[in-house]
């Protein structure tokens, strides 16, 4: 994989604060008359194409709610729809978990080679290859957990390693303490998948697909609906596009983790299978997506959220981060898909 470049900070010297003082559709431009601001080697961001056009994906999506963040890494320029909203998050917090796991391996604190054998507790509900396949198989190192986590998108491998670097609070805190605003790690994927569908706690046995999906349907579909109106309406484990956009731009510049740890989650980002049809499908040929998606289930006819996020390079080289976020979506699968495949063709015309 091509590396990611630290954006040229001697073209450009932008304040990550406007981006986040910003709202609506955003053009980050000069952040006070005390700060340089000199032109970058790359185009300038379209606004008013990307106004236009994302603004009718928008209306497209509808009901749903949809929030875009798109940004140029060499220059800071950013361009955001709903750019303060929060969205459910779903499973593109485990890029967030593991840029914390790895923080933690910097530090000495974690070595990926740790061991790890999984009982029966451990265990939590789909999507999570681990805990289907237990307990014919029940041992993993810490790094087998993060490749699971955030390359296969398993949720017993992301709330094992949740759990050994101090919880969900932990992560918020890594986050915190890192100035990254606007992203909220609260739960357990455990906790997170029952509360949302409204079932109680999570048990082992709904480990598989078949078993949970067999008792979320004896549940009420009151219940569920009400559910998953309440998880829409959460601050919890959400994130806003501008949020996205400060983490997306602060990992590339390796400002976060040590250089080969993330290059090591870029790269399982863009190993990752999941997504095919979302953002990577409205890349153009030769160009290379490192990103992390988030899917909650339908039920009752509604998708509570989709999501992809991630860091795509064109082929001249040129990198942006893109974040597309959509909740509360009554579209089937295919229309929900192109509403991502499509955001990213409107982001690369949008790019020069």
């Amino acid at each position: 994989m091509p590396r990611l470049e630290k954006p040229r900070r001697t073209n450009a010297t932008l304040c990550r604060r406007g981006l986040l003082a910003a709202g609506g559709a955003t053009l980050l431009a000069a952040c006070g008359s005390g700060e340089p601001l000199t032109a970058s080697v790359t185009p300038r961001l379209r606004m008013d194409r990307l106004n236009e056009e994302m603004a009718e994906l928008a209306r497209r999506a509808r009901p749903g709610a949809l929030g875009v963040g798109l940004m140029n890494l060499e220059s800071g320029e950013a361009f955001t729809l709903a750019g303060d909203r929060r969205f459910p998050m779903q499973s593109v917090f485990k890029m967030l978990l593991g840029a914390a796991v790895l923080s933690e391996a910097d530090a000495g604190r974690l070595p990926l080679d740790e061991r790890h054998s999984l009982t029966e507790e451990q265990l939590s509900p789909p999507y999570s290859p681990i805990a289907e396949a237990w307990p014919a198989r029940r041992d993993y190192t810490a790094r087998e957990l993060l490749t699971a986590a955030v390359s296969v998108s398993d949720n017993t491998a992301a709330d094992v390693l949740m759990k050994r670097i101090g919880g969900p609070g932990a992560v918020d805190a890594w986050l915190q303490a890192r100035r990254i605003e606007e992203i909220r790690v609260d739960r357990y994927e455990r906790q997170l998948q029952t509360e949302a569908h409204g079932l109680p706690s999570f048990r082992p046995s709904w480990r598989t697909e078949a078993a949970f999906s067999t008792a979320l349907a004896a549940r009420p579909q009151t219940a569920r609906m009400s559910a998953m109106r309440a998880y829409l309406a959460d601050p919890r484990d959400t994130a806003t596009p501008r949020g996205m956009l400060e983490f997306l731009s602060r990992l590339n510049a390796n400002e976060l983790l040590s250089p080969m740890s993330t290059l090591l989650l870029l790269q399982l980002m863009t190993d990752t299978p999941t997504g095919a049809r979302r953002l990577k499908a409205g890349l153009p040929d030769g160009a290379i997506l490192a990103h992390k998606t988030g899917t909650a289930r339908t039920d009752l006819g509604l998708n509570v959220a989709i999501n992809d996020v991630g860091i795509f390079t064109l082929p001249d080289k040129r990198s942006y981060a893109l974040a597309v976020f959509l909740a509360g979506s009554t579209l089937d699968r295919a229309a929900r898909e192109a509403i991502f495949a499509d955001a990213a063709r409107i982001a690369v015309r949008g790019v020069g």
